[in-house]
């Protein structure tokens, strides 16, 4: 069954002199990405997409470059909406995020709320595992935030009480069952990655 592998951009470039959705990938991130692409050498994509942050395009763009595959971007597989505020540097910005997971219908901040986003990442998942028809499998390139809110989704739990990425830097991915969207694999790091998957 083909497998929708759902990754979180690792390390980036912190400006905050720069919009965040325009932040790249630093040598680190794109080290790990390109570890990752090594790693799926051993399945067979079918299609690539990432959220239209710099980021997310740039660890596609790795993959897709390996694969000889293009990628297409989507904005509902961005983080949630965040422009209220703008850059809050840690550690405030995790008090902020906190409070995000902890009251999901509440709007922190002027921050979007997370059921919203929750709802707008679920629909896009899976709109994107329903174009997918390919043999082979469906990588999505996001945000920790992302799937988190996605996670949440698959294990059928409160926002805030799904399991997270283990990888402070980012960088981890969970596999899903295209056609049922259930849960295959939980959080490994791109350094745990083996394909093909069991």
């Amino acid at each position: 069954m083909a497998a929708l592998i759902f990754l979180t951009h690792p390390e980036v470039a912190i400006d905050p002199q720069v919009p965040v959705p325009r932040w790249p990938l630093n040598d680190t991130g794109r080290q790990r990405m390109s570890r990752f692409a090594d790693a799926l050498s051993g399945t067979r994509l079918s299609s690539i997409h990432a959220s239209t942050e710099q980021k997310a395009m740039d660890g596609a763009a790795i993959v897709a470059e390996r694969f000889g595959l293009p990628y297409q971007t989507h904005e509902d597989v961005g983080e949630n909406d965040r422009s209220a505020t703008g850059y809050i540097a840690p550690p405030e910005f995790w008090v902020v995020v906190d409070a995000f997971f902890a009251n999901p219908h509440e709007s922190i901040r002027g921050w979007e709320r997370a059921i919203d986003a929750q709802s707008r990442i679920v629909d896009a998942v899976r709109r994107i595992a329903a174009e997918d028809d390919g043999p082979g499998d469906t990588l999505v390139v996001a945000h920790g935030g992302v799937g988190c809110l996605l996670m949440a989704h698959l294990q059928q739990v409160e926002i805030g009480q799904e399991s997270r990425p283990r990888h402070s830097g980012g960088g981890c991915f969970i596999v899903v069952d295209r056609e049922t969207l259930s849960l295959r694999q939980d959080w490994r790091t791109i350094e745990e990655a083996a394909f093909p998957l069991g």
